[in-house]
């Protein structure tokens, strides 16, 4: 097991703070980078009650990998993965610093698992389209860890917990996708109606929030084995898993809160997760 005084790294960059909080972010349609709405103004108004980081980790539902990377760069490019929308979009940079030194704490933290340091991906949209409401100045370095599509969400949960240490260095760790998450069946003429979600994802964001606010959350490392709804909630991983990346650095200690509880467009939720 490695220690902060092990990881000369990180330990000789960032000082001890208090424990930070740990986020788990709905990210929703990309054109939340640029457009005014509620759920903007909720990460705004949560950017508020957060203590200045030294730096941020995210795990974003937007870099999923064979194997694990961890962006490496001194500077991160801003990358645009989406296709069909306003050149607004495609013309947004966010211009956070990278950081070298964390990315090889946590390359280290997570051994005996291979890590590597990455120096081509950069920031996708998971990343900077929340972000920017966060720190709008992008004064915060930024790294991704990506998700490796071949483990299982109990594992994901257990290698979250080898980056808990990271929390006393001030070091903001922020998952980033969507609970539930069926593109399939986005109902996009009702795409702006308030708190619009089908039966089922209905069910399955009462079911899990359930979960969450009770602090059980093996059924939902366990998602799979459960109800329909949440099957039509989380047909792939890939938004989902970020959340199990927060849940796995939660102590029992700790109190988790939602706030953006809203589901949109019959199969999209946009609840996000502050652990404190």
């Amino acid at each position: 097991m490695h220690t902060l005084n092990d990881l000369h790294a990180i330990s000789s960059t960032f000082s001890n703070t208090e424990k930070m909080p740990v986020l788990f972010l709905g990210h929703g349609s990309p054109m939340n980078a640029i457009e005014e709405n509620e759920f903007v103004a909720g990460f705004r108004n949560l950017a508020k009650t957060l203590p200045q980081p030294n730096a941020i980790l995210c795990v974003s539902a937007h870099w999923f990998t064979s194997g694990t990377k961890v962006t490496a760069m001194e500077m991160p490019r801003t990358i645009h993965d989406f296709g069909g929308f306003p050149q607004a979009l495609f013309e947004v940079e966010y211009p956070a610093k990278g950081s070298p030194a964390l990315a090889a704490a946590t390359q280290e933290l997570l051994q005996p698992i291979p890590v590597e340091l990455d120096e081509h991906w950069g920031l996708d949209h998971g990343s900077w389209s929340v972000i920017k409401h966060l720190y709008p100045d992008a004064n915060v370095p930024v790294i991704q860890l990506s998700i490796d599509y071949t483990k299982s969400p109990q594992y994901h949960f257990e290698l979250a917990q080898k980056l808990s240490s990271l929390r006393q260095k001030g070091i903001l760790i922020i998952g980033s996708g969507n609970i539930v998450h069926n593109l399939r069946l986005v109902d996009f003429p009702n795409f702006d109606k308030d708190n619009y979600g089908y039966d089922w994802a209905i069910e399955a964001r009462q079911t899990i929030n359930n979960y969450l606010l009770d602090g059980d959350f093996q059924p939902l490392i366990n998602y799979e084995k459960q109800a329909r709804a949440l099957q039509l909630a989380i047909p792939t991983p890939d938004h989902y898993l970020p959340l199990i990346y927060t849940l796995g650095l939660k102590d029992k200690t700790e109190e988790l809160t939602l706030f953006n509880d809203k589901l949109v467009a019959g199969s999209l939720s946009m609840t996000s997760v502050k652990i404190t």
